[in-house]
């Protein structure tokens, strides 16, 4: 018997290739002889890099970049085997790295993605994955596209400030530098939002209050990103602002969109595609997922969703190990499981869940491995 074991992290607790290895412990006491392939999957949020960098065997290169407050923090972009580079967000731009309650909404800067970009270009990368989850800003993207060489001026041809505030005061862009850093770069950008950068489901309404935001920040935002969208459109002369995802990560979408040739991709399955999930499951005869969490959010484009839609199509059974689950039988048969079971088996606190999520983890797929097997 082959088995594939294909999990997202347990958020908090366990990475994507911790929870792997968990269950392939307790699937190996169940289905003893058993061939199982631990396959590391993620959605393009934070946790994307080291799924891909664990998945397929790639390294990570350290820098120092300015983090969202202009603060140097320490990041690392993943180099994977093929030549791509995997660039998450939240190593260098993400809210993690404020403290809480401490995040300037309207002064939070991408810059240090740019950075991080940058030092993956230096390192001979020119295909890159952009995974933007878990944003502390909301500036268009601006801030990282200024570390690639762009320049963002005012009426008097000052460079304007960091933070999405400052783009009111936008007059002119120059991109002759960004050009040139970017010539022959590729960018794929990970994501499953599919908000336009404006209005009632733009990015300064929808997603700064989750970064801080009050309400006259999110007014102001709003006015600085429309600012932005009108100086950028005019100098492409092509209008973005709609386009679905041009949203994501506080409008990153927009700006790479418009500025570098990005492309946007659904998350998990440009994960899937990176890995080459399709060969990794050929000749599988059952296939387990899992993430922290499974509940109707994990049909919005989640990894296990995604796993379940590739192995469904080869008629690979699938069952999914979760730290919770909030969901009918029906919910669970729609998302393609054939099963599901929480690693929780009784009265438990929070705490100790996270404390012990592998040793449970590894004993709930046992369990679940070995109800299975009375079924083969």
């Amino acid at each position: 018997m082959r088995i594939v074991v294909a999990p997202d992290k347990f958020k908090g607790s366990l990475t994507a290739r911790e929870a792997g290895n968990a269950m392939a412990r307790g699937l190996a006491r169940a289905f003893p002889g058993a061939s199982i392939d631990v396959v590391p999957v993620a959605d393009g949020g934070d946790g994307t890099a080291q799924a891909l960098v664990d998945a397929l065997g790639g390294s990570f290169v350290e820098s120092t970049v300015r983090g969202p407050d202009g603060k140097d923090v320490d990041a690392a972009y993943g180099a994977l085997p093929d030549g791509r580079a995997v660039i998450e967000l939240a190593r260098a731009s993400g809210l993690a790295l404020v403290a809480p309650g401490e995040n300037d909404a309207l002064l939070a800067s991408t810059y240090g993605t740019g950075q991080l970009i940058s030092a993956a270009l230096a390192g001979g990368c020119t295909r890159l994955i952009l995974a933007i989850g878990g944003s502390a800003t909301t500036d268009g993207g601006a801030g990282a596209l200024a570390a690639l060489g762009a320049r963002f001026l005012d009426a008097r041809g000052a460079e304007i400030g960091p933070g999405g505030e400052s783009l009111a005061q936008l007059d002119t862009i120059e991109t002759r530098e960004l050009d040139q850093s970017l010539k022959g770069v590729e960018i794929l950008i990970a994501s499953d939002v599919d908000n336009p950068l404006l209005g009632r489901r733009g990015t300064a309404a929808v997603f700064a209050p989750q970064k801080g935001a009050s309400p006259a920040d999110v007014a102001t935002l709003e006015r600085s990103l429309t600012q932005f969208a009108d100086v950028v459109e005019r100098h492409i002369g092509v209008r973005m602002r709609d386009v679905p995802g041009a949203g994501a990560a506080g409008g990153i979408g927009f700006g790479f969109l418009a500025l570098a040739g990005a492309r946007l991709q659904p998350g998990a399955e440009l994960v899937l595609d990176t890995i080459n999930f399709t060969g990794r499951i050929a000749g599988a005869d059952l296939v387990f997922t899992g993430e922290g969490r499974i509940d109707r959010q994990t049909l919005a484009g989640k990894a296990p969703y995604a796993v379940a839609r590739a192995a469904g199509k080869r008629h690979i059974p699938v069952a999914a190990i979760a730290g919770s689950i909030d969901c009918s039988a029906a919910d669970l048969a729609e998302l393609g499981f054939a099963t599901a079971i929480s690693i929780v088996a009784g009265p438990i606190t929070l705490d100790e869940a996270v404390v012990r999520a592998a040793p449970l983890t590894e004993d709930a797929t046992e369990r679940l491995g070995r109800a299975i097997a009375l079924t083969l």
